[in-house]
């Protein structure tokens, strides 16, 4: 099923976003990069076995897939997630514009000209988006793939790692098993634990759920951040523009969500190092370039990454890396286990950022 916009069109040109996007991302000099396939599968199997040993998870679904992509893969790859997850979204939307233009409180519509316009737009604002990212990301795991099918996917960008490894002196063959780490550690967390993948796309459907199309809704929100800026710069923190403009409903679950990323980003991050042993001699080194990469990043860099969340993607990592080391502290390296018992023992944000609340319900702090 696709998403229109009420004349048999999606709200966002998605070939348009494809264009700019791959565009965009040609500006920044690829590194080209030369990998076996066979060798990195074999890496791969080698990380989910790590990953095993020191989480006790085992990811469904038999060996890894690995692709060795590049930037417009990664595009396309992802415009066709989004496409999918935005599809629900986009039928709602359309159906309310409907109803309020049929009894006369929605306006006249907009016109084949104008539509098209915005759709253009929409596009080309979600290009940007994505051909900007396409240059940074090193690795992925794509859980929205397929949902319901059980299939999955991890990518590795490979002129993104080859750009790093030449720049930093890295080790290509170290480098790329940090990272793949990483992400086959986020497969196991989603497909280890049989309720995750379900939970997590349960909370992202919540929250779309929530989002309101009205532009009048959108204007509200504008003038409260006018009158209430501290509040506004705080939400944008949390959780980039939709921080801004989500309602009340909407933001609740957004916390949820940011709870959940923030153990298993955190707990991914941890995973990497400890799973990384003798195979990764060098995972600190490259833990401390990344992290001053990302401090020096430019102002522009900055300022893109707090609108569009990545920020707060990047303060779950420390978050949940701070939690992580605190319950362990008091209920040893495998407490971690209980969150994957059962949505009800995930920690909130609340939790992540004030551990001992967290070990106080889990029953974990000495009375």
């Amino acid at each position: 099923m696709s998403a229109t916009s009420g004349n048999g069109s999606p709200p966002i040109d998605w070939r348009r976003a494809e264009q700019v996007a791959t565009r965009f991302a040609a500006r920044t000099p690829a590194t080209e990069v030369h990998v076996d396939q066979a060798w990195l599968e074999d890496r791969a199997a080698e990380a989910e076995d790590r990953v095993e040993a020191v989480t006790g998870l085992r990811a469904a679904g038999g060996r890894p897939q690995i692709q060795l992509i590049d930037r417009a893969d990664w595009i396309r790859a992802n415009i066709a997630s989004f496409q999918q997850l935005l599809a629900p979204l986009f039928e709602r939307w359309t159906e309310r514009t409907q109803e309020k233009s049929s009894d006369g409180r929605g306006g006249r519509p907009l016109n084949g000209v104008a539509l098209s316009a915005t759709r253009q737009i929409a596009g080309a604002e979600v290009g940007l988006l994505l051909g900007w990212m396409s240059t940074r990301v090193l690795g992925q795991y794509d859980v929205l793939l397929d949902r319901g099918t059980g299939d999955d996917a991890v990518y590795m960008v490979g002129p993104n790692l080859a750009g790093l490894e030449q720049r930093f002196g890295f080790d290509p063959d170290q480098f790329r098993m940090w990272v793949l780490l990483h992400e086959l550690t986020h497969r196991a967390q989603f497909t280890g634990v049989p309720w995750m993948r379900p939970y997590f796309v349960g909370l992202v459907d919540e929250s779309l759920r929530h989002a309101n199309p009205d532009p009048a809704a959108l204007l509200d929100a504008l003038k409260a951040a006018v009158k209430r800026p501290a509040e506004a710069r705080e939400r944008v923190r949390e959780n980039g523009v939709i921080g801004l403009i989500a309602g009340d409903e909407q933001r609740a679950t957004l916390a949820r969500v940011g709870g959940l990323m923030s153990l298993l980003e955190g707990h991914g991050d941890v995973t990497m190092d400890r799973a990384a042993g003798d195979a990764v001699p060098d995972a600190e080194r490259f833990g401390e370039v990344l992290r001053e990469r990302r401090r020096n990043a430019t102002p522009i860099a900055k300022l893109v990454q707090r609108l569009i969340g990545l920020e707060a993607k990047m303060n779950q990592y420390a978050a949940g890396e701070r939690f992580i080391a605190a319950v362990e502290a008091h209920g040893g390296p495998r407490v971690v286990d209980r969150c994957w018992e059962s949505a009800e023992n995930l920690p909130t944000i609340e939790e992540i950022r004030e551990p001992q609340r967290w070990l106080a319900r889990a029953g974990l702090l000495a009375s």
